[in-house]
């Protein structure tokens, strides 16, 4: 058997045990700033494992197969006999590995903690990017983080350490970019606790996002289930040149598609179109994705990621895809759920927004449509970089503008951000001089994370409440996203675009066609950004900032204090009672877009992501009541008084009351967070009863044991008012398939009732009987 270790550049090839493995070789280990044993301990590919099992599903469904078919049936736990129907069937897979942010580590860690295990079963890291602050700048940040959140680092350090993962340091950058740097590859497939971990689809990756209770059962080396995604095809023609970027491409499918068009799918990019854009670019796509509500995004193998490869250390594993090629890209005459095709060349610049990622307008209309709806025309801010765009040709193509404007005399006119990926993009834009052209431009450099895209940004320049507009190159744009400011329009586009916006500082320029004024009174025009895809002189490392487990970790403890605000340890939910659900409180229903950070808010409640009791007071404080069209404000059903939506349901548990959340289309899209499933189970909900779910926040749900039930007929969702109570039947039959029933009685005495429809699986009614999915682990250990 031919096993592959995904390792770092300059590698001998050593042949043992009838294995291949490949390893860093004493001169590159010598020459490198950084330690490398980050890639020593990192996953197998076994592409001949891949074959035979691919080999196995083509035999039994005797037709071509997608690019994406093959590398998620190839991870198959029993490709024999495993049913496979795309959209209906749950699929039993085993990723290869699992990465984990530290906003989402802390209560997956937790959760592993509970269920006993000794060690990871698969590789695995912690990434330290969603708790470092934009305030003033990248050192003087994450200098004021590291201090802050010192408790929360120890803990996630600890516990890496004793349970075998790796623990990427803050500072070392933003996830996504680090596993494509490090661990993606043609093939692989991993799980990560971020709804944005699809951006591996640009290096040939199956990369999903997920809650943290999915990455536990991964990690206890348990098969991680999957319902069968249909498969959505891009097809890509022509080629991008002058302003069209790779953002553009994900702006112009999710104009199409929505935020909800993808959902059970996988989009697979391929066509001629593909060879245009760089691995980097590609990462962005489907990065973005997630903004479609898409399982994941892929592409197909291709000379820009052999390159990428080569270029951050890994030419033996870009050696091994070209000889496993054939298993990296889409058979000939496969067929797609749903086909879409874009012709590159007449693709234009597009900007979407504001407060939706789907809203899209290109950039030479984005004027006049602001101008008729009254949004405001001054680009405040301008802030490039996030896990969507801060690669090294990113960052080349914007400061290739930028320097245009300050040959010209011209600063920015909006303030102007840059939030590097990684360590490495950090250290590489510094030595070649794109740092140096932002920051004279007017730009201020952040600390390598997530930092204002996920509402880390202490912003001083407007005031809460006042309506204004920034322009990003970040993937959402939901309302208070960025800085907590309800009255914020932010809008995203290309980093490209944000530079010569924030040099305009209006909303109303468009570089294709209009002028700047230049300091000496001349009118010019912004030539087409350029960039190199990738560093002349290698990339620049930078500083160490990784973490390898020691072999045996057992003998260390993880010390959580049960005095702190920062982390709590678990308790198991209580299992269910055995019966129906009778005469549940309507806690709220919800109107219109409800999204995870309307459920369980970012910003500042990241502190908090370890403490189950105190993140909990952010439980639905940004959702609108259908009520009285008010936020965090409902009515007390056991006292008469108004309250804020967690008080309410803290009163209710008090009580012994059990409640419902009733929700819109779509509920639960955005983040990967399971706060948002954990928070109304610890608080006493039981159902959450909508139109329709976003896939991560429908699992999490299942996953903690509350009830995801849609409406059979939507228009049900009329039939609820916020005083009755309600009831769900025909929970001692509970079986796949088979519809839930349930009774309102309304205030005025009378009652009616309507179907229910779930997704539940036989194996996910056992998590709903036993209280959890860890409830039902620890049951079978």
């Amino acid at each position: 058997m031919a096993t592959y270790c995904l390792t770092v550049a300059r590698l001998q090839l050593v042949l043992g045990n009838g294995a291949r493995r490949l390893h860093i070789s004493a001169a590159y280990r010598a020459k490198a700033k950084v330690s490398m044993s980050r890639f020593e301990p990192t996953s197998f590919v076994n592409y001949e494992r891949l074959q035979s099992n691919i080999d196995i599903v083509r035999s039994r469904l005797n037709r071509p197969l997608t690019l994406s078919e093959k590398i998620v049936y190839g991870h198959l736990d029993d490709p024999k006999n495993q049913e496979i129907d795309r959209g209906r069937t749950y699929l039993r897979l085993r990723p290869d590995r699992v990465a984990m942010q530290d906003a989402t580590a802390q209560m997956a860690m937790l959760q592993f903690i509970s269920s006993g295990l000794p060690k990871v079963a698969v590789p695995s890291t912690i990434h330290c990017d969603h708790l470092i602050e934009a305030q003033t700048g990248g050192e003087k940040d994450l200098a004021r983080a590291k201090e802050i959140n010192e408790e929360v680092y120890n803990f996630l350090s600890s516990a890496g350490a004793k349970y075998g993962v790796g623990f990427w340091k803050p500072g070392s950058g933003i996830i996504h970019q680090i596993i494509l740097e490090n661990y993606a590859y043609p093939g692989v497939m991993l799980i990560g606790t971020d709804s944005h971990t699809p951006n591996g689809g640009g290096l040939g990756s199956i990369c999903i996002g997920v809650g943290g209770a999915d990455a536990v059962d991964v990690m206890a080396g348990i098969a991680w289930e999957l319902k069968c995604p249909k498969v959505i095809g891009v097809k890509l023609t022509g080629s991008l040149s002058g302003w069209t970027s790779p953002k553009d491409v994900i702006l112009k499918v999710a104009g199409i598609l929505t935020v909800k068009g993808g959902t059970g799918a996988i989009v697979e990019y391929h066509g001629p179109g593909v060879d245009s854009i760089s691995c980097t670019g590609m990462a962005t796509i489907c990065n973005m994705g997630a903004e479609i509500g898409a399982t994941t995004s892929v592409f197909p193998y291709n000379h820009r990621m052999k390159t990428y490869l080569e270029k951050t250390g890994r030419g033996d594993i870009a050696a091994m895809a070209d000889e496993y090629a054939d298993l990296l890209v889409p058979d000939e005459g496969c067929e797609y759920d749903e086909l879409i095709e874009l012709n590159l060349d007449h693709l234009k610049p597009h900007i979407n927004g504001p407060f939706t990622p789907d809203l899209a307008h290109p950039v030479s209309e984005v004027g006049a449509v602001a101008e008729k709806h009254g949004w405001p025309m001054e680009v405040k801010v301008g802030l490039i970089g996030s896990c969507t765009n801060s690669s090294y040709e990113d960052m080349g193509r914007a400061a290739s503008v930028a320097k245009q404007a300050l040959d010209k005399g011209l600063k920015c006119k909006a303030q102007f951000t840059i939030t590097p990926g990684s360590e490495q993009i950090r250290a590489t834009i510094e030595r070649d001089g794109y740092s140096k052209i932002m920051g004279d431009v007017g730009g201020v450099v952040l600390a390598n994370a997530c930092g204002p895209c996920i509402g880390q940004w202490d912003r001083q320049d407007v005031k809460k409440g006042d309506k204004n507009t920034i322009v990003t190159s970040f993937n959402r744009n939901f309302t208070a996203r960025n800085d907590a400011n309800p009255a914020t329009h932010c809008f995203v586009t290309s980093p490209e675009i944000v530079t010569a916006m924030a040099i305009a500082g209006t909303l109303n320029f468009n570089p294709e066609t209009d002028y700047l004024t230049a300091a000496n009174g001349e009118k010019f025009m912004l030539d087409p950004p350029t960039g190199d895809e990738l560093p002349a002189r290698d990339f620049d490392p930078g500083q160490d900032t990784y973490q390898h487990p020691p072999p045996d970790g057992s003998s260390l403890k993880v010390d959580v204090s049960p005095k702190s605000n920062r982390l709590q340890l678990l308790t198991p939910f209580d299992k269910w009672s055995g019966g129906d659900l009778e005469d549940m409180r309507i806690l709220i229903k919800v109107k219109g877009k409800c999204t995870t950070d309307h459920i369980s808010a970012a910003g500042p409640w990241l502190k908090f992501r370890g403490h189950l009791d105190n993140i909990s007071n952010n439980m639905l404080i940004g959702a609108v009541n259908s009520e009285n069209e008010a936020i965090n404000k409902l009515k007390n059903y056991l006292t008469g008084d108004y309250d804020g939506v967690p008080d309410v349901a803290r009163h209710y548990k008090a009580n012994g009351v059990s409640w419902v959340v009733v929700g819109d289309d779509n509920y639960g899209e955005g983040s990967s967070r399971e706060h948002a499933a954990l928070e109304p189970r610890h608080l006493g909900g039981r159902a959450i009863i909508v139109k329709s779910f976003a896939r991560i926040h429908e699992t999490n749900l299942k996953k903690q044991g509350v009830l995801p039930l849609t409406f059979s007929d939507p228009s049900d969702y009329d039939k609820i008012r916020p005083d009755d109570k309600i009831s769900i039947k025909g929970l001692k039959s509970f079986a796949p398939g088979k519809p839930l029933t349930a009774v309102l009685k309304h205030s005025d005495g009378s009652e009616e009732s309507f179907v229910l429809l779930h997704s539940f699986n036989e194996t996910q009614i056992e998590w709903f009987q036993a209280g959890s999915a860890l409830n039902r682990m620890k049951e079978l250990q």
